[in-house]
């Protein structure tokens, strides 16, 4: 399993968001310079986020983005989530075990699935514990991972 540059850059760029909380709307064209995003692909990612409830924007000269939440309420499962779509290895935990899958026919009787479902409950389950909140506590570093 691999996080796309997608999720990756919805939490750098919350990230950035988290730090001027409370101090009103950030250009895009600020996240984009102060954590090395482009400003295209920063508009790209803020539509779903916008859509999950996770940002506010305000539109015009004096525009940006907010946090439409306190940092300590945004977890990063849910930036993930909202960009990336639901966690799964594997295509049979999209549906539920008892129902009929496409991608898998076994998926109702299958040894190996309660492994995965593991797996994916323990990455969500890490991912849903961290807020940004605790992102900032880790450090007041200002540049998030962009390769």
């Amino acid at each position: 399993m691999k996080l796309s540059t997608k999720g990756r850059y919805s939490v750098t760029a919350l990230y950035e968001l988290a730090l001027h909380y409370g101090e009103g709307v950030v250009p895009l064209k600020t996240i984009a310079k102060t954590q090395g995003i482009s400003e295209n692909y920063l508009e790209q990612l803020m539509a779903p986020l916008r859509r999950a409830g996770l940002v506010e924007s305000v539109r015009g000269a004096q525009g940006g983005y907010t946090l439409a939440l306190p940092p300590e309420e945004v977890t990063i499962g849910q930036i993930i989530t909202a960009v990336e779509g639901p966690i799964a290895l594997v295509d049979c935990l999209l549906t539920s075990a008892e129902a009929v899958d496409q991608s898998c026919v076994r998926a109702g009787n299958c040894v190996t699935r309660q492994i995965w479902e593991e797996v994916c409950d323990n990455i969500n389950n890490v991912l849903n514990n961290i807020a940004l909140s605790d992102l900032m506590r880790r450090g007041r570093q200002r540049v998030g991972c962009n390769q």
